[in-house]
């Protein structure tokens, strides 16, 4: 059997589609800075990670959601299915309708997006449960996180092709682990806030 190519036509696809979301995401958070009110630098990449999380939930993985729940992306047709069909070389339960991974997305587009949102209005009109509602929804995108490649590495990892740098290094690792390390940084911040806002308060009571 040949080896895959590296680049297939729809890896292009794949890689193009994410750029473009990425840069939707930019534009998106610009928009918001430019109609809200003056936020800090961190609370300005806060904005935007927020706003690249609904961009990536609401226009792909929607997507998913809508092949899955009428046939599987493997019968599916269409641009997006051809996205799909791409990720789905590297991790098959994407291109076959698996229960966990379909219900779990169901909470990510659903649910998550909708904190997004939430937490970026919270951002810029300065609501007391800014940090509540990020915290909130970093928890919950790790466990869904651990719940998708958790029970996957119990079994020893049968649905994960690794063979190929592009499925492994790109699709698996790297577009994966960003919804690792941002939301513990995140997690992090919120967590310094917290425990300021605590110390304010004790040293208010003391006076």
């Amino acid at each position: 059997m040949e080896p895959a190519l590296l680049l297939s036509e729809n890896a292009i696809k794949s890689l193009a589609y994410a750029c473009v979301q990425f840069v939707a995401s930019v534009v998106l958070t610009l928009l918001f800075i430019r109609l809200g009110k003056r936020i800090s630098f961190a609370d300005k990449l806060v904005v935007w990670w927020n706003s690249y999380d609904v961009v990536v939930h609401l226009t792909l993985e929607s997507a998913f959601l809508y092949y899955s729940l009428t046939s599987t992306v493997a019968k599916s047709e269409g641009f997006l299915a051809d996205v799909w069909k791409e990720y789905g070389k590297a991790d098959s339960r994407w291109a076959h309708s698996d229960p966990t991974t379909v219900a779990l997305e169901i909470l990510t587009v659903v649910l998550c997006s909708f904190l997004c949102i939430v937490l970026i209005h919270a951002i810029f009109t300065d609501k007391p449960y800014r940090h509540t509602v990020q915290i909130i929804l970093q928890t919950c995108e790790l466990y869904g996180g651990w719940m998708t490649f958790g029970p996957e590495w119990i079994q020893g990892s049968p649905s994960l092709d690794t063979s190929n740098p592009l499925y492994l290094w790109c699709y698996l690792f790297f577009f994966n682990f960003l919804w690792v390390i941002i939301p513990l940084l995140l997690l992090w911040q919120s967590w310094i806030a917290v425990a300021g806002y605590h110390k304010a308060i004790n040293k208010m009571k003391l006076n």
